[in-house]
């Protein structure tokens, strides 16, 4: 191999490295997410409010592409990002009003 080869294998794997570790936070942020969301399911259900609050939902929706913006990420991902989140949270909140 080259070092230009090498390098760039070294590189390739540093940042490969970077994705791994960004993952496992991204997996452990979600589970502690859905912990959350989880237990305003259950306060819904047992306060018989309704499982989506589409007001909130505008108003993360907003956030979220805010803070893509800053963190220089493509806001039209980040709100489809979001809004997947968001239909599976209501799933489980109107699991928990049955």
């Amino acid at each position: 191999m080259t070092d230009d080869v090498t390098r760039a294998a070294a590189l390739l794997k540093d940042h490969r490295a970077s994705i791994d570790r960004l993952d496992a936070i991204l997996v452990y942020t979600l589970g502690e997410r859905f912990k959350h969301t989880q237990a305003v399911g259950v306060l819904k259900a047992q306060h018989d409010l309704p499982p989506s609050d589409p007001d909130r939902e505008a108003r993360q929706i907003a956030r979220l592409e805010d803070l893509a913006r800053r963190a220089d990420l493509d806001p039209e991902f980040a709100k489809k990002f979001l809004n997947f989140i968001i239909a599976e949270v209501i799933q489980h909140h109107e699991r928990h009003q049955t």
